[in-house]
């Protein structure tokens, strides 16, 4: 119930734009998901910005094409603005995009990884639950992927890039469809048909992402890597995400989109501040333009929620570095 009034309570608060022409003059930026929604107008501020390329990470290239021309026209700047194939679905995608963006770009001072999907159906991909291998196995894998580009860039150039995780406080809503995965493999009972209710599996897998992503900004910290990482939840935006649910569950979401969604243009504000909010935000939870890591439960910070979060690490290195080995020891 906290979470949800806090949320409600931050939904109606005024957002600054934080990045300027200062901030991101001559820079590199990838977007994932960045044809639609948050991703597109996060990646339509940074091409404002005069950044020196904008680089937008798509699963359907005339989808993205369709984006660059609409930015361009909206921004006036031609040039800037590339349009890359990624499937997240697909570890041999992520794993060939990493491999494209390490060996192409001369430098890279953000990587905002904000493709995800919501579902209510169960589906796979490549074995795994279809919307925890997009949100969670393969954003971290992209992630890893890219830390040594990163960090490379961060000890050539003197900068600290921003690896940016998008989550959702509404992962804290779902600490009972959490604990059934507890015992035993996590990713087995993640996997896990019988157990699963789909209606709560997107804020699920925003849990899973965070707590994750916790225990890879502790295992990176700045003074070793030269990175920032941190995670940023935009709160409830009207995006195309979650266009493939049920006709129920989507009536349900779209009529609370209608009384207090966001704009999209207005959530990429927080994505924005992830961008420019220096070390001090590294593995912290942004939300409002702000670190809130206030907001984070105890259940999570605990003991317990430690364990949790180090037994999810644990269990997603074994998968990626099954998928590539040495993926995971070479930034630890």
């Amino acid at each position: 119930m906290a979470v949800m009034m806090r949320l409600t309570a931050e939904q109606y608060r005024k957002l600054p734009i934080l990045a300027n022409n200062s901030t991101c003059s001559g820079k590199t930026y990838i977007v994932t998901g960045g044809n639609s929604g948050l991703g597109l107008e996060t990646a339509r501020h940074l091409v404002e910005f005069s950044s020196a390329r904008v680089i937008l990470a798509v699963r359907n290239l005339s989808s993205g094409e369709k984006a660059k021309s609409e930015i361009e026209k909206s921004t006036g700047r031609k040039g800037v603005v590339q349009v890359w194939h990624i499937d997240m679905a697909s570890n041999a995608s992520v794993q060939a995009f990493a491999k494209k963006a390490s060996e192409e770009l001369d430098r890279i001072d953000g990587l905002v990884l904000n493709a995800g999907i919501m579902i209510d159906n169960w589906a796979l991909a490549e074995g795994m639950e279809s919307s925890i291998q997009v949100n969670v196995v393969n954003t971290l894998f992209l992630g890893t992927l890219m830390m040594p580009k990163l960090s490379e860039d961060a000890r050539k150039l003197g900068t600290h890039p921003t690896l940016v995780f998008i989550v959702s406080v509404l992962g804290y809503t779902v600490k009972a469809e959490m604990d059934k995965s507890r015992q035993g493999s996590i990713f087995d009972g993640l996997n896990d048909q019988k157990k699963a209710n789909m209606d709560s599996r997107y804020a699920l897998t925003k849990l899973v992402e965070e707590l994750a992503v916790r225990q890879f900004a502790a295992l990176c910290p700045v003074e070793k890597t030269g990175v920032v990482v941190n995670m940023v939840a935009p709160g409830l935006c009207s995006t195309g995400l979650g266009g493939d649910v049920r006709t129920f569950t989507k009536i349900m979401h779209e009529g609370i989109r209608a009384m207090m969604a966001r704009s999209a243009e207005v959530g990429s504000r927080t994505i924005l501040h992830g961008l420019v909010a220096g070390e001090e935000s590294h593995g912290k939870l942004l939300s409002g333009c702000k670190i809130k890591e206030y907001w984070v439960p105890g259940w999570v910070s605990n003991a317990e929620g430690q364990r949790l979060q180090k037994g999810i690490w644990t269990e997603l290195v074994e998968r990626l570095e099954s998928v590539q080995p040495g993926c995971i020891s070479q930034i630890s």
